[in-house]
């Protein structure tokens, strides 16, 4: 995806020098920061929440890797929960 975005000279100076340092791009070295920026940002924000909403969180996560082509029936689910 390719998004634009507006640096002022004085920033953009300083992300070139540090680039030349890196030994990358400038490109690069901006979309480290902004991922390093974001991984930062969904941690404090899952340190920030509760318990239970850790849980919900985590059942979400694991609904999302359920294959959906595969189905069940009523009958097998009713069986389970008979057990």
């Amino acid at each position: 995806m390719r998004k634009l975005i507006d640096i002022d000279e004085a920033t953009l100076t300083k992300l070139k020098v540090i680039s030349i340092f890196e030994k990358t791009s400038v490109k690069g070295l901006i979309e480290n920061a902004v991922q390093a920026y974001v991984k930062n940002k969904q941690s404090s924000q899952f340190n920030n929440l509760s318990d239970e909403e850790k849980e919900d969180l985590g059942l979400l996560m694991l609904m999302q890797e359920a294959d959906r082509s595969e189905r069940v029936s009523r009958e097998e689910i009713m069986k389970i929960l008979k057990s």
